[in-house]
């Protein structure tokens, strides 16, 4: 079972400034835990962003050793890419490609099919820098904005980005936390073995009520890749006033350890890290 650390997730809504010195801190302490990936920081415009503005100055202050966990980053468009392809440190690039027209406008300023040009030129800026790219289709489980979405609009895009573009990395992302237990299994059912050269992980954001039942239908329908962030910190700036968090990665290592599975992590340097948060993040 691949967990994903997303401190970037985390931090990006928050207004007041998170020093680039604790920033590095704590994800310094996140690489101990033994996480497969960490989000930590993205490249795209600091107007959009400024919380992340200083990724490359956090990424140079990182204590990376050749068993760290791999590095990921998000960018928006081929600018973002070429910044990223630049650090050697870094070995994945994140591209939120949302289903929702408005939403992508909103996020990217593009739309899905200018955007599905980006991937492509983003895929092969990534090949050529020997780093992989994975894709976030966002707004996965529905839209606030009274789009048309079905399990079948999420399913055709997998196929797309996958057929035509040779994307092997796709995380089903809940940017507002409306996925269920029903529309999670029946996603997750159908792309992984209709899919099966890509990897599928889930990025679903949720209320605390809620996570243990998501967590529970993702990975009985196939999903082997969680994204999560301490105390569920977080969540997307870009889609709503009230951001709906993260999945909280304490949670995820419960359910795991209640069912006996093995996520290969360190508890000692998780607790460590967790109670470092809360001097991160308000409260």
């Amino acid at each position: 079972m691949k967990i994903i650390e997303c401190p970037r997730d985390a931090m990006q809504g928050i207004h007041d400034w998170i020093p680039t010195e604790v920033k590095a801190k704590y994800i310094n302490q996140l690489l101990k835990v033994g996480y497969d990936t960490i989000d930590f920081g993205s490249f795209v415009s600091p107007k959009a962003i400024p919380q992340l503005k200083d990724t490359a100055e956090v990424l140079a202050k990182l204590d990376l050793k050749e068993d760290s966990a791999n590095l990921l980053a998000i960018v928006a468009n081929v600018r973002g890419a070429e910044d990223a392809c630049h650090f050697e440190e870094i070995d994945y690039l994140g591209f939120p490609f949302s289903i929702s027209e408005q939403f992508q406008q909103r996020n990217t300023n593009s739309s899905i099919e200018e955007s599905l040009v980006r991937v492509e030129q983003i895929k092969k800026l990534t090949e050529a820098h020997r780093k992989k790219l994975v894709i976030y289709i966002s707004m996965g489980f529905g839209n606030p904005y009274g789009e048309a979405w079905s399990p079948e609009i999420a399913a055709h895009w997998s196929q797309r980005l996958a057929a035509d573009v040779g994307i092997e990395i796709i995380a089903l992302s809940d940017t507002i936390g409306v996925s269920n237990p029903e529309n999670i299994q029946q996603l997750f059912s159908t792309l992984i073995p209709a899919l099966p050269q890509v990897e599928f992980g889930g990025h679903l954001h949720s209320t605390p009520e809620t996570r243990i039942e998501k967590i529970d239908a993702a990975y009985h329908a196939g999903c082997r890749r969680l994204d999560a962030a301490i105390a569920g910190y977080g969540g997307c700036p870009m889609a709503n006033d009230d951001l709906v968090g993260n999945m909280a990665t304490e949670t995820v290592l419960s359910y795991f350890q209640k069912t006996g599975i093995d996520t290969g992590l360190n508890f000692k340097e998780f607790e460590t890290a967790r109670a470092m948060a809360t001097t991160v993040f308000p409260i």
